[in-house]
């Protein structure tokens, strides 16, 4: 049997090795899609839209999630247990909206596929060995991904979970940084457009 620190050394390299590649093949994945941009005004303000959608819910989440102390279940989290990734796909269909190019909106799709599916499953490794049965509840009751149309109801309780959201633990978990981010993103879009008015390319 492992020890402690050899099982956090287990969990933890797996989860380092994808969010590190994760970042390093994003840069060239956004840059490859800005340069394919066909973007107009109307795909920028659809993509918008859509893209703050997936800033809501990861809003929502973010506001209910205690990393490493609790294991979260109330709000998103009864719908999903990744509701911060299934934001994030709703935020890179907005860019792919705005983008309006068929080639950089599949190599997005493609890279979050393959690099979020590999991230959940090994976090979801990580959370079953912090929080053991009570994951393995949570996880039988509510869908990796894609959310249930009906909040998770405790057994115990026989009742919806309560509504815990807190601003301080949005702002705790850096949320802001995701409006931020896709606010710049829409921006580089708006940017693109204005290239291929003036420049043609």
């Amino acid at each position: 049997m492992l020890s402690p620190v050899e099982t956090e050394v287990v969990l933890v390299q797996p989860r380092k090795f994808w969010a590190r590649w994760r970042v390093r093949v994003g840069y060239p994945v956004a840059a490859i899609y800005w340069l394919l941009a066909f973007p107009t005004s109307e795909s920028i303000l659809l993509g918008g839209i859509v893209a703050a959608f997936g800033l809501l819910i990861r809003a929502a989440a973010s506001g209910h999630l205690r990393k490493d102390e609790a294991l979260a279940t109330t709000g998103p989290y009864a719908y999903t247990r990744n509701p911060l990734y299934l934001g994030s796909a709703i935020l890179a269909a907005g860019f792919i909206v705005a983008g309006r190019s068929w080639i950089g909106g599949a190599i997005v799709a493609i890279y979050f596929a393959m690099f979020y599916y590999a991230v959940i499953r090994s976090e979801e490794r990580d959370v079953r060995q912090r929080f053991g049965a009570a994951f393995d509840e949570h996880a039988r009751r509510v869908p990796l991904f894609f959310p249930r149309l009906t909040p998770a109801r405790s057994e115990a309780e026989g009742a919806q979970p309560a509504n815990e959201f807190s601003w301080a633990q949005y702002v705790r978990n850096r949320e802001y940084q995701a409006l931020l981010g896709t606010i710049a993103g829409l921006a580089a879009i708006w940017l693109r457009m204005w290239f291929r008015a003036l420049f043609g390319y």
